[in-house]
């Protein structure tokens, strides 16, 4: 019996390999994505928490300088939330593109997957033709042998 052997295994292989890549860097730009909206929900909560203690320190009467050195404080936070949700859309587009990839790849290995499966088939089915074909002549010989003993 012959060995099956599928003509586009190579190709198929290299697919795989691309398809595992590809999920590593999504895997990837997922952590990155969370890493960096954890960042903008942490400056996000430091910013409202300042606030909150700013106003309670107003409402018991603070000073100018700490009025004046909230304020600064407040837009330095408010310059760097306006950088991480920059970084953040960057991130997402970054992993939203990773994903789309990783999609396509999935797709492309199906493909040759399904390929291979129907492939086989044929091949099973050529298999069992070849064997019936051989089996015949095997009996037909048979069947002739007997009758010119």
């Amino acid at each position: 019996m012959v060995q099956y052997t599928y003509r586009f295994e190579k190709i198929l292989t290299i697919r795989e390999q691309e398809k595992q890549e590809t999920e590593i860097a999504y895997k990837e730009s997922v952590r990155d994505f969370e890493e960096v909206a954890t960042r903008l929900y942490e400056a996000l909560k430091k910013k409202e928490d300042l606030i909150t203690y700013q106003n309670e320190r107003l409402s018991i009467a603070a000073t100018i300088d700490e009025i004046h050195h909230f304020s600064s404080f407040i837009n330095s936070l408010e310059k760097s939330i306006a950088e991480l949700q920059t970084k953040v859309m960057q991130a997402r587009t970054k992993m939203n593109w990773y994903e789309q990839k990783m999609i396509e790849k999935n797709i492309e290995v199906r493909k040759f997957e399904k390929m291979k499966e129907k492939d086989y088939q044929i091949f099973k089915e050529e298999q069992e033709r070849s064997e019936m074909l051989y089996l015949d002549e095997l009996s037909s010989l048979m069947y002739n042998k007997k009758e010119f003993r």
